[in-house]
């Protein structure tokens, strides 16, 4: 059950995080050049944390 929380976490994460930079990007005015490394640098700390925090969760069940 735990590779569905895994999936779903990782899914909603990445749609916050392009949502994220896109609102950055509005913010600012202009498409940053290196969109990429900042994706990376929004969804890694919040993926690491979510899947920290789901495998804490699911391994006490």
């Amino acid at each position: 059950m735990s590779i569905v929380y895994f999936t779903l976490v990782a899914a909603i994460l990445y749609l916050f995080s392009d949502w994220v930079l896109q609102r950055a990007e509005i913010f600012a005015g202009r498409r940053f050049q290196h969109r990429s490394l900042l994706f990376l640098l929004i969804l890694l700390p919040l993926a690491i944390t979510s899947f920290s925090l789901i495998n804490r969760l699911t391994s006490n069940a």
